[in-house]
């Protein structure tokens, strides 16, 4: 069965819409601070374990056997290796390797994946609307993140943090998608409990971060005597409190109940406002006062949402 989500941006839906990529912009400067505390696919695994612990009390009804989510484990066992074990492990990942400039470039990417793959593989058309729009805000952020100077972003060079990130776009792509066409049997219950739905893939996609973990303790390189791979202190518990619950709980609640209102392909477009928010929050951080090219480039991103969003 297909849905086709056609309500209006309404304040409570735009709320909904912008927390996520809030939330997101911080989840990226907490993972850049985190480099060099604990390994990337690792702050994953201890993240989504965190999460997996708040979220038993709330919905843990849902791991018994009568639940409906076992007769389902495959489809709760794919959307937990794409939105938990893939997603953030690639970007934590990515920020070795890329530059900022880079990894906020190609993430951009994804209303742009999420507009193709809905046409490929679930048959929705491109509206020139919709085209319109996802260009209008890809070029806010080109503003935002070339500092104003668009002539510096000829000069970018992909490096292989990138190509991981893209790997993450497509993954967030595939997953909206899958949000949006739920199969006919899909247990009423879990659907319709926000905790249960997520709960039902944390469980899978726990077990998938682990053996990613695995593997990346196996690969880890040598370090310095007396230097432990996980710095274990204030600010790693801080920054696993935030990621647990603002990034995975919060910013995942909110993305779901708004795919669900207004499809994948708008919702995509409103993830573009995350690297102004990084902007914003990264200049709030450092005491550097927001610069013109700031409100250019919100100006481009919110004026591409609402040209995609008319009916």
């Amino acid at each position: 069965m297909s849905v086709a989500p056609t309500q209006r941006l309404t304040p409570a839906t735009i709320a909904l819409l912008v927390i996520p990529p809030l939330m997101w912009a911080g989840n990226a400067v907490v993972g850049r601070m985190m480099q060099g505390v604990v390994p990337p696919v690792t702050l994953n695994f201890l993240r989504w374990a965190l999460a997996l612990v708040m979220l038993l009390p709330l919905a843990g009804w849902v791991l018994r056997p009568g639940s409906g989510l076992w007769r389902h484990w495959r489809r709760f066992a794919l959307l937990g290796l794409l939105g938990v074990g893939m997603y953030n492990s690639l970007q934590y990942m990515a920020l070795k390797t890329s530059t900022p400039l880079n990894v906020t470039l190609v993430a951009s990417s994804i209303p742009v994946w999420m507009l193709i793959m809905g046409r490929v593989f679930f048959g929705v058309p491109i509206s020139r609307r919709a085209a319109m729009g996802a260009f209008m805000s890809l070029c806010g952020v080109a503003v935002v993140i070339a500092r104003g100077d668009l002539g510096g972003l000829l000069s970018v060079q992909l490096v292989p943090g990138d190509l991981l990130v893209l790997l993450a776009a497509l993954a967030w792509a595939w997953y909206s998608w899958l949000l949006a066409r739920p199969p006919v049997d899909e247990p009423s219950a879990i659907k319709a409990d926000w905790a249960a739905f997520l709960l039902a893939q944390v469980v899978f996609g726990l077990l998938w971060s682990a053996a990613f973990t695995a593997g990346e303790w196996l690969t880890l390189p040598p370090l310095p005597e007396g230097r432990e791979a996980i710095q274990w202190g204030w600010p790693l518990v801080a920054g696993l409190v935030y990621v647990a619950v603002g990034p995975s709980l919060l910013a995942y609640r909110s993305w779901g109940a708004a795919v669900a209102r207004v499809g994948p392909a708008t919702a995509g477009i409103f993830s573009n406002l995350t690297p102004l928010f990084a902007a914003l929050l990264s200049a709030t951080l450092l005491r550097e006062p927001p610069q013109p090219y700031h409100l250019a480039g919100f100006v481009l991103i919110v004026g591409g949402i609402l040209v995609a969003s008319r009916n």
